[in-house]
């Protein structure tokens, strides 16, 4: 049995009102389907190359790029998509088991969701989104082509590899949210667009990765500590207004937008330690996007237990060499 890559493309990814609010660039269907189409030409990198399973999309971009490609065996997945986050949860549970490593198109929230189900299987996310902490801006061809020499053992998955932590918020009602890069609470009493737009919302959360060149919650706790990706323990962070704190930053809120931050506290939490907030009305949101009100909640934030098996798309060329691109 041969390798086999999942290919999972997001097509509401970039496509949200911080198009409208702030600077976040356009990524069309059309932009999706070109990367897409890369990914699956930089398969064929390696003389055999995997075979490329992809998830099925409402708007068709998976079934178009590989209907261009005529040098890799593709085969879309048997399921019906919906146009929700289920759809890439689904796929990504399925690539879980099949797959030999995965490369997903979209933001934050794709990769986070592809990572909830992906279990162990190497991943490989791709910016084509609007928070893109995690995702990497890299050329099509050159995701595929490490995904391909991953998948197919041309380098060895365990020495390109690395675990990126996650971190959640749990209410005292038993109600989860988990980030790949961040939990936010904000005072909004709504979830309403989902996005998060103004930096004067956000009271606090924590962050698994901690870089001023990050965006978002992650950008604010880089201005004061580093967290590399794949360093144990998380962040806490609790903000106020600017004008009191006993300390402020200037950071990358969202695309576009850099605002000044009032950190009241801000600090490691490590072995199984937490951070609590008793929260009378808001909202708690993961990498950028609001997705649970509360009210009259205490909320516990902490790391998760386990995260992806994220790949160094450098470390795979360094470990190939020249020698796996000689045709003899």
């Amino acid at each position: 049995m041969g390798a086999h890559i999942g290919l999972i493309v997001n097509p509401a990814a970039g496509r949200d009102i911080r198009r409208l609010t702030g600077g976040a660039s356009v990524v069309d269907n059309y932009a999706k389907r070109r990367v897409a189409e890369c990914v699956l030409e930089g398969l064929e990198v390696v003389p055999d190359p995997p075979t490329a399973l992809l998830m099925p999309d409402t708007a068709g971009i998976a079934a178009s790029a590989a209907e261009e490609i005529s040098g890799v065996e593709t085969d879309l997945l048997d399921c019906s998509p919906d146009g929700t986050a289920a759809d890439t949860r689904r796929a990504a549970a399925r690539f879980s088991e099949e797959a030999d490593a995965i490369v997903v198109l979209g933001g934050d929230g794709t990769s986070r969701d592809t990572a909830l189900e992906c279990g162990d299987v190497p991943l490989l996310p791709v910016s084509t989104g609007t928070n893109n902490v995690v995702p990497t801006a890299v050329d099509g061809t050159v995701a595929g082509a490490a995904a391909a020499l991953v998948a197919t053992g041309a380098v060895e998955a365990a020495a390109v590899t690395y675990r990126h932590d996650m971190v959640e918020a749990r209410t005292k009602s038993d109600e989860t949210v988990t980030g790949l890069a961040s939990v936010e609470l904000s005072n909004r009493s709504f979830v309403g667009t989902r996005a998060m737009l103004d930096p004067e919302d956000l009271t606090g959360g924590v962050v698994s990765r901690a870089n001023p060149a990050d965006i978002g919650l992650s950008s604010v706790a880089g201005a004061t500590d580093s967290l590399a990706p794949d360093e144990p323990g998380v962040i806490g962070l609790r903000l106020v207004d600017p004008d009191t704190a006993p300390r402020t930053v200037r950071a990358i809120v969202a695309p576009g937008v850099v605002a000044e931050i009032g950190i009241e506290e801000g600090y490691r939490l490590t072995d199984g330690e937490s951070m609590t907030v008793d929260v009378e009305e808001g909202v708690v949101g993961a990498d950028g996007e609001r997705e649970l009100e509360v009210v009259g909640e205490t909320v516990e934030f902490r790391a998760a237990d386990r995260g992806p098996r994220l790949v160094s798309i450098e470390a795979v060329f360094d470990a190939a060499g020249t020698g796996v691109f000689e045709n003899g």
